[in-house]
């Protein structure tokens, strides 16, 4: 190994991250070998360096935190487990993280690197198209990678962290942009997206918060979805929905006999969603009882069906919502405090509707849309009042709300046109905040009214002035004063 001697005494990082990746085709006898690192979040993955058809590719790149596409490098570093498929059928398994070649990729090695304490912190690729199986050079490029992430170490003592290379612009917009399939580009949502980065590929159990209606199933649908498990059920059971004893056999599953009426083994919702994720909504209603076997769940990750003198493992990620203040019923002897730190790991609050001004009116659009295509008919216009009268709405019941009010004016809509009757809504100054005053109110309004003619005209301030019927002058000096920027678009 001439070239790893080589290596040994450089202190040049991009150097030393292209030659390894050179060995390391070297060692699996392949065209292609990539080696990607983890951010120091674990929540972004960069392709660090790559070697492809005898030279090094000097241009880093950096993954969306969703992984849209590369579900295999997801499932190899959220498993830390190898991963060798032989033959690869590009139609079966997504690699869009593979370069183009003359000729299609038919076996694929997918190493983790750990760290000092076995987690993986990286990962190893190597790419064939012979179809040979190059799960035979596991075993040197594993010690291959021991000895890289060990230099590179050194190296980051040397002078400075071994840092990803920055992700450009376009790649750090695409979550926020995408919004993991939720619809919102407000402030508040996107610090809500922000956390769903971060929690993806990390199986800690999250705790949503906020008030009825702001979305808490969808957001957690949206972490399974984009998360590690996407592949494996999505179980949602409300913890208020039924009494002690018919909860506990829901998700505990029980044995034949174990009580009257029981005549067969019953499998409980822990077993339906192993591998995958379990969403407990309103788990601030839980029982104590049942508190008390959740936490044996989330700490031991086991389970003992009702009737059944035994446990076995499980597999669950746990996602719980409630829209109460868990912490008050702690201190009220209501939940207890142990299963509290447990599920709050990684808390996300939900903001309501109406600290998301600005996305009022997309939201209402979005459903007027929906309503039509269920009801298949041509797509209904708007008329500045309907808006003007949505934008100042308070919306107490959130998101749910808005749809009920939507789908339910979409229905009563005759002429093509949704009109302020067709929105049972109480008078604009009762629904907005009391503790704003009349003006602070208006500007409200307006800029509610400004951000979503320029949404809908694309961005272009003289086709939304003249739809606004204001000179470009005009509409820039309300845009300015109201605080819109194209960041709000």
């Amino acid at each position: 190994m001439a070239r790893l001697a080589q290596l040994a005494g450089t202190t040049d990082t991009a150097a030393w991250l292209g030659g390894l990746v050179e060995v390391a085709a070297q060692l699996a006898a392949s065209p292609l070998a990539q080696l990607y690192l983890l951010d120091a979040t674990h929540t972004r993955l960069t392709l660090s360096a790559e070697w492809f058809d005898g030279r090094r590719q000097h241009e880093a790149t950096s993954l969306p935190s969703d992984y849209d596409g590369e579900q295999l490098l997801q499932y190899c570093l959220s498993q830390n487990r190898l991963l060798s498929i032989a033959p690869l059928d590009a139609s079966l398994h997504p690699t869009s993280f593979l370069p183009e070649a003359a000729r299609p990729w038919r076996s694929l090695l997918c190493l983790p690197l750990p760290d000092a304490e076995g987690h993986a912190v990286g990962l190893l690729v190597t790419a064939s198209p012979s179809g040979c199986d190059l799960a035979q050079a596991a075993e040197p490029l594993a010690s291959l990678g021991r000895f890289a992430l060990g230099q590179a170490q050194l190296l980051s003592r040397l002078h400075g962290a071994v840092q990803p290379a920055r992700p450009d612009e376009a790649a750090v917009a695409r979550p926020c942009a995408s919004g993991y399939g939720l619809i919102g580009d407000s402030p508040r949502m996107r610090a809500v997206y922000s956390l769903i980065g971060k929690v993806l590929h990390n199986p800690v159990s999250v705790l949503l918060t906020g008030e009825t209606g702001t979305g808490k199933e969808l957001v957690a649908r949206a972490i399974h979805d984009c998360g590690s498990r996407r592949s494996q059920a999505f179980v949602v059971q409300n913890c208020a929905a039924l009494p002690e004893h018919l909860l506990e056999s829901e998700l505990f599953g029980y044995r034949k006999g174990a009580f009257t009426g029981a005549d067969r083994d019953h499998e409980g919702l822990f077993d339906a969603a192993n591998g995958g994720t379990l969403f407990l909504d309103e788990i601030g209603d839980m029982p104590p009882t049942l508190q008390a076997k959740l936490l044996r769940v989330l700490q031991e990750g086991e389970v003992r069906p009702l009737g059944s003198t035994r446990t076995h493992k499980v597999d669950v990620r746990i996602i719980a919502a409630t829209h109460q203040d868990l912490r008050k019923r702690v201190e009220e002897g209501r939940f207890r405090e142990d299963l509290y730190y447990r599920l709050s790991l990684f808390p996300i609050e939900l903001p309501p509707l109406r600290e998301r001004d600005q996305d009022i009116l997309r939201l209402a659009r979005h459903f007027a849309d929906n309503a039509c295509g269920f009801l298949q008919r041509d797509a209904v216009r708007w008329s500045d009042a309907a808006l003007e009268q949505l934008a100042g709405y308070g919306f107490p019941g959130n998101v749910r709300e808005l749809k009920g009010l939507v789908e339910r004016a979409v229905l009563l809509c005759d002429g093509g046109e949704l009109l302020p009757e067709h929105f049972s809504l109480r008078p604009v100054d009762d629904a907005l905040d009391s503790t704003l005053n009349l003006r602070e109110r208006l500007e409200r309004v307006e800029r509610n009214l400004l951000v979503d003619c320029l949404r809908k005209n694309g961005g272009n301030q003289s086709q939304a002035a003249r739809e606004l019927g204001l000179p470009r002058r005009t509409l820039l000096y309300r845009m300015e004063r109201l605080g819109v920027s194209t960041g709000d678009l």
